[in-house]
């Protein structure tokens, strides 16, 4: 089995409502088997998402592949107890661009020219490497994202495939050449967002063996958090990679059930990493593919242990899925999610706490509130739950008296007022002296038919 290493690297924040960009934070990915080929993958400038986190896992920001961990709490442990909780992350609202309409990988990755010689290069002072602007590859045409051959590679037919394991060799520096990262063994899936937007973009240009120069934007790299303590809030990068390998990922099938567990928990863990980015986009992206994993079929055995730790890693996924549909407003496929998580576990606290959020969206009140109910008895001292469940039925009433006045004014009942009471009164003191009138002029007339009477006889 081949030795699986990936990169944590930060992404810049998403764009809820572009789902062909690709920002944010990346998850720290321990050491483990190569991820394999999932079908569904999703490249980080031309994803499409359906629809839209929760617990997370610790680790570095910035490492992985061959490189260790430091020892002590890192920044991602915090974000994970957060988003293990029943409260959601704030979003972080940033402006939007389109990378939709990007040229094909086969045409970008062509020179766009010949190189012009530059005559006054050589009257420059040492240090002082003139440029010509044609040496540099605009990726994206923005340029915000350029690549720059160093040495030449193989070919263009050698460049890898999306879902192949490439390795490569980082070094990643600060505009004033410090040296933040460096990995002479860098692997990471092709496509998969497993790593910097600007290294998984690139790399799908490069030949094997070649050797480029990358000057990519913070939007690319650890956008506006940045990575701390070495990387500073929206720093540039340099990237000077080099295409060591690419490989066909094995095959789903064939991995044991701890190899599984160990590739689903990193997909969950790189999603974790970009919901807490605000990159909902790319963190269903990741949770999807960890779905995938854990649900494809296997001709491997696995334990009674195996298989319950597969459905809590689904269970997980599921319901971190949920809250980042519920952040892009994708109630339908959050309610469908927490169904999913219900399913295997009824008593889910967080999957019952979205699904009443959900509906509660939805404006259906009278099913939400028995289910947050639900949710406070399992855990009557969450304060979340107590906040939302009241605020719920606040809304609840409010809306019983708007539908109230709404149908008695459908049917024509006027409401009660000073008006109506004084014609009540009068009518209420009218009515005996019309009786009483009428009384008196046929008992008079009685008598006069009396008197009529006796004087004939």
């Amino acid at each position: 089995m081949i030795a699986f290493t990936s990169s944590a690297f930060t992404m810049p924040s998403t764009r809820p409502q572009n789902t062909r960009e690709a920002v944010g934070s990346i998850a720290p990915l321990p050491a483990g088997p190569p991820a394999p080929a999932v079908p569904g993958r999703c490249s980080p400038c031309s994803a499409t998402m359906a629809s839209g986190g929760e617990e997370t896992s610790g680790g570095s920001p910035g490492r992985a592949g061959g490189g260790t961990e430091p020892p002590g709490p890192e920044p991602a442990a915090v974000g994970a107890a957060q988003l293990d909780g029943a409260e959601d992350f704030e979003v972080l609202e940033e402006d939007e661009d389109d990378l939709s309409e990007l040229p094909p990988l086969e045409d970008v990755g062509r020179a766009r020219g010949p190189v012009l010689e530059n005559a006054q290069s050589s009257e420059r002072g040492q240090g002082e490497a003139a440029e010509d602007p044609q040496e540099w590859l605009d990726v994206l045409g923005s340029g915000l994202l350029k690549k720059k051959t160093l040495v030449p590679g193989q070919g263009v037919e050698s460049r890898p495939r999306k879902g192949q394991d490439v390795t490569v060799r980082l070094r990643a520096m600060l505009e004033d050449g410090s040296v933040v990262e460096e990995n002479p063994s860098l692997t990471f899936t092709l496509g998969d967002c497993d790593v910097l937007q600007a290294l998984d973009l690139c790399v799908q240009l490069m030949e094997m063996g070649e050797t480029a120069l990358i000057m990519s934007d913070a939007k690319y790299c650890y956008g506006v958090q940045g990575r701390s303590p070495d990387i500073p809030p929206n720093a540039a990068l340099t990237l000077e990679v080099e295409l060591l390998e690419a490989r066909d990922a094995p095959d789903l099938e064939l991995l044991s059930g701890k190899e599984k567990i160990g590739l689903a928990n990193r997909k969950r863990e790189r999603g974790n990493f970009y919901y807490q980015q605000a990159d909902y986009v790319l963190a269903i992206n990741s949770y999807d593919i960890a779905l995938k994993v854990i649900s494809s079929s296997s001709k491997v055995d696995f334990t009674p242990d195996e298989e319950a730790e597969l459905l809590d890693v689904k269970v997980k996924c599921l319901n971190n899925l949920a809250a980042s549909q519920l952040k892009l407003d994708h109630y339908e496929a959050a309610l469908k999610s927490c169904n999913l998580v219900l399913e295997h576990q009824p008593g889910n606290i967080k999957a019952l706490f979205r699904k009443g959020k959900v509906l509660a969206q939805q404006g259906e009140y009278r099913e939400a509130i028995p289910i947050l109910k639900a949710a406070l008895k399992l855990e009557p001292s969450n304060k979340t739950i107590h906040a939302e469940l009241s605020k719920l039925v606040k809304k609840h009433a409010d809306q019983k008296t708007v539908e109230t006045e709404m149908y008695r004014k459908m049917l024509g009942n006027p409401s009660t007022g000073s008006a109506p009471v004084k014609c009540k009164d009068k009518l209420t003191w009218s009515i005996p002296w019309k009786w009483l009138f009428g009384a008196t002029a046929i008992a008079l007339g009685g008598v006069a038919l009396s008197v009529v009477i006796a004087a004939r006889n």
